[in-house]
């Protein structure tokens, strides 16, 4: 009697043990992202699982998919599905139509066939099989699957999809997501409790709160994925896709989001779609998606097979096209392309000008603002006239300009100067700059502010939250001092004043360049002279909670100007590097200015390339048409200032190679402009009385 409840005891306790233990696998044991997506890839783009293609769209690598891919084993460790979990998405679609659907990817399990129950195993090759009660080995094919957990696209809906009560598939939908518009997009997709959210690219919020929450005892044991389909034909995902990642018990959105490039946030992409393979680089070898995109003719057709072979004519663009029978492929097309550079003004000007600003005045037209050496004659202001070129329009009183900016508040036309003592009064610590503001009754720019500054070499003018501010490069404290604060200012409406909001310590700062990067603003100052060197850091800052932070820094040697610019989603900072000079040694002026590229997963800038220059003071970036060009500044080369200056233009994988000398004298400043359809050139010199103006001839 003793040992038969001993016995029972015993037994009740096993069954005890083996409950709680089921309780602790039911869910994953552990929150690590699953990559869904390298799945289907390997290191040797031979050895791709079938159906699954690497191409390129936009500069970007994406797996295309061809056709239903063979079934993976994934979570292998989840006997349950988690209770909160999110999907991280990256895409690229270019069209959809309207009543069709498409799979980002589906879970399935084996059915129970009619023939018995089934277990389920994989042979040697890694097929997956299933085996009767017989043993006899019977393809498994998708459609003797149920599915457990899908994501869907159709039209502007996201349907998250999941087998609910009875076996039924049940769907979240989250409506307003426009996705096909041939643009990459990354989205979040999460499951917390009893809440669904989409974010779409870290921006908009989409939530959905469903009559039911989402079932937490689906079974994932030996549950396969299809990625880009259902394991069929019809639905299969006929765009890009970069990045797949299913994050269990947990939001991901706080992981990517906030991201300089919120379309392309990543968590985990593949490294075959980020880096060359084996030393190799196969971005030469990969389809271009875009070749196989549908596209418009004229207005809303679409090039379809029934079209394949037809021409279109795009009167506005001037370009013939033909259908393939899938997109539409450029025959001809009228492309200008720069094809001289011709002299079209020499402007004698009262003095040096160590800088030209080329703005607009609403009523009036174009106008240049020369900031001239001499305190006798001032600075000045030129008109624009299709026929004469610049013609004098105004003089200001300055004292040693180095600089203007010009800015727009409203309908309000501003223009500050950065005024630097020189002669005998070269040994005070204290300038004043002035800002001058547009007078529309006397067509004038009249006194406004002035602001106390340091041989101030740049103003640069900026709006964050609609606020608008001013930062002050300060190069020095009478002779000697470098290492000083720069300011930014900020514009106060109630007292119509620019009043001091940070101060940033920096070395002989000479320039200053904002920009803005999705939803982040910058500031980088070219830094030139610390007092002993000119090798120093030039710093990026990022603003942060009303103040900008240190972001980056960067080595330069006397740097003297910063330029940002945009090849399609490509961000660069070129910096003009002036010469290399320790305490009494000799000067170096001919060294490389430096472009560097923003690494959009590391969020720093990196070097892309590097430029011969002759002590570099300026960098210019305009395009024309659909080519990209820089116009540099070489002005000394340590024995004479009379020198080339060089125009680059960008030539893809090479970067930016030269194709225009022009011979210039002390230059100082570039700037591009265009007026009357055409598009000109403008340099001032810093040891003679003259700018010259060219002709960018076009063909």
């Amino acid at each position: 009697m003793m040992s038969s409840l001993l016995l029972s005891q015993l037994l009740l306790l096993s069954l005890r043990v083996t409950f709680m233990t089921a309780d602790l696998g039911e869910q994953c044991p552990d929150s690590t992202p699953v990559d869904l997506l390298s799945a289907v890839l390997k290191k040797d783009t031979a050895a791709f699982t079938s159906g699954v293609e690497v191409r390129s769209s936009g500069g970007l690598r994406g797996v295309h998919f061809t056709g239903p891919h063979d079934p993976v084993s994934l979570l292998s460790n989840c006997e349950r599905s988690p209770k909160d979990f999110s999907i991280v998405v990256t895409l690229k679609v270019a069209h959809m139509a309207q009543k069709k659907s498409e799979y980002i990817f589906t879970m399935m399990e084996p059915k129970i066939t009619a023939q018995g129950a089934l277990e389920e195993k994989e042979d040697d090759e890694g097929s997956n099989l299933q085996i009767d009660m017989s043993g006899k080995k019977v393809r498994n094919n998708a459609e003797h699957r149920r599915l457990l957990l899908g994501l869907r696209l159709s039209g502007k809906r996201l349907h998250l999809l999941f087998r609910g009560e009875r076996g039924v598939t049940e769907q979240q939908v989250f409506r307003g997501a426009h996705l096909a518009d041939n643009r990459w997009h990354t989205l979040v997709l999460s499951v917390v409790g009893h809440q669904g959210r989409l974010t779409l690219d870290c921006g908009s919020l989409r939530e959905i709160l469903p009559s039911r929450p989402f079932p937490s005892d689906l079974s994932f044991h030996l549950s396969r994925f299809h990625i880009g389909s259902r394991g069929r034909w019809k639905g299969l995902f006929t765009g890009l896709l970069r990045q797949l990642v299913l994050v269990p018990g947990s939001d991901a959105t706080h992981q990517i989001c906030p991201s300089a490039q919120a379309q392309l946030a990543s968590l985990s992409v593949p490294p075959l779609l980020l880096s060359d393979v084996a030393g190799k680089n196969p971005a030469s070898q990969l389809i271009p998606h875009e070749s196989e995109t549908r596209v418009s003719v004229g207005l809303e057709q679409m090039c379809s097979e029934p079209l394949r072979g037809q021409l279109r004519f795009n009167p506005l663009r001037k370009a013939l096209y033909v259908c393939d029978g899938t997109s539409w492929i450029t025959v001809l097309e009228d492309r200008k392309r720069l094809d001289y550079v011709e002299e079209r003004q020499v402007l004698s000007t009262s003095s040096e000008t160590h800088d030209i600003e080329v703005f607009q005045v609403q009523g009036v037209g174009l106008m240049a603002a020369m900031a001239h050496r001499s305190t006798t004659s001032g600075s000045a202001v030129y008109r624009w006239s299709q026929q004469n070129g610049f013609q004098l329009y105004q003089n200001l009183s300055t004292h040693g300009a180095l600089a203007f900016r010009h800015f727009n508040m409203g309908k309000k036309t501003f223009l500050v100067v950065s005024n630097c003592n020189i002669g005998a009064d070269v040994g005070k610590e204290v300038d004043f700059s002035v800002i001058y503001k547009w007078s529309r009754k006397s067509k004038q720019f009249v006194r406004f502010q002035t602001l106390e500054t340091h041989c101030a070499r740049d103003w640069e003018a900026f709006k964050i939250h609609r606020h608008t501010y001013l930062v002050v490069a300060n190069h020095r404290k009478g002779q000697i001092n470098h290492t000083i604060d720069s300011v930014v200012y900020k514009w106060n409406k109630p007292t119509k004043s620019f009043e001091v909001h940070q101060r940033l310590r920096t070395s002989g700062a000479y320039d200053w360049e904002s920009f803005k990067v999705g939803p982040y603003h910058f500031l980088v100052v070219a830094n030139a002279f610390d007092g002993v060197t000119t090798s120093v850091d030039s710093v990026i800052y990022v603003w942060v909670d009303g103040s900008f932070r240190v972001l980056q820094t960067i080595k330069t040697f006397c740097a003297t100007d910063w330029e940002m610019f945009q090849i399609g989603p490509r961000v660069f900072l070129v910096v003009a590097n002036g010469h290399r000079l320790h305490g009494n040694g000799p000067g170096q002026y001919a060294i490389n200015s430096t472009i560097y590229e923003l690494d959009m997963i590391g969020q720093v800038f990196v070097r892309f390339q590097d430029i011969v220059t002759y002590s570099a003071v300026d960098w210019e970036f305009f395009s024309l048409g659909e080519e990209y060009f820089l116009v540099v500044a070489n002005s000394f080369n340590g024995e004479s200032y009379s020198l080339n200056s060089v125009l680059y233009r960008w030539q893809g994988y090479e970067g930016f190679v030269p194709v225009h000398w022009l011979p210039t004298i002390g230059c100082s400043d570039w700037e591009f402009f265009s007026a009357g359809g055409d598009s000109y050139l403008i340099y001032s010199s810093a040891k003679a009385p003259l700018a010259k103006v060219f002709k960018l001839k076009m063909y």
